[in-house]
């Protein structure tokens, strides 16, 4: 089974809807990072200042380490990625890594941005429906996206 990673927000409320659906159509999906709450950012900053750490510190920390190790894991294991919008920087990240590794992503969009950008097109395609995405993604064969590193 081809795996996909799902790039998006810890406040995005359709990563799991989403993850379901293409699990429905067939494929390993990664979303599992979305189960860590949409406040996980937020208390890990709290809890690294009441430490008196800085970011910087707190960034290379073991927790922070931990987590980014287990993410860049799955990136590297999976064929395919498609990112949900709305999502933030770590997410855009997340793609782009992706992409250099020369792996087919998608974008699904939740509506037409008020700020345009043509560095979209890095994506293989991107989409404004998740039907239309989903449709595309079940039309191909999930052996078309196997990726050996």
């Amino acid at each position: 089974m081809t795996k996909l990673y799902l790039v998006g927000a810890l406040r995005n409320p359709k990563v799991p809807v989403v993850g379901n659906r293409l699990r429905a159509i067939g494929y390993d999906v990664f979303d599992e990072w979305f189960g860590a709450g949409y406040e996980a950012d937020t208390k890990w900053q709290e809890y690294e200042e009441t430490r008196g750490r800085h970011y910087h510190e707190a960034l290379y920390g073991r927790e922070a380490v931990n987590i980014f190790q287990f993410d860049l894991r799955n990136l590297n294991d999976s064929a395919i990625g498609v990112l949900l919008l709305p999502a933030g920087k770590s997410a855009h990240l997340e793609l782009g890594y992706l992409i250099g590794q020369g792996k087919p992503t998608y974008v699904l969009f939740d509506k037409v941005p008020d700020r345009w950008d043509v560095m979209y097109q890095f994506a293989t395609k991107v989409f404004f429906d998740e039907n239309e995405l989903i449709a595309e993604l079940q039309d191909k064969l999930p052996e078309q996206f196997d990726y050996e590193n």
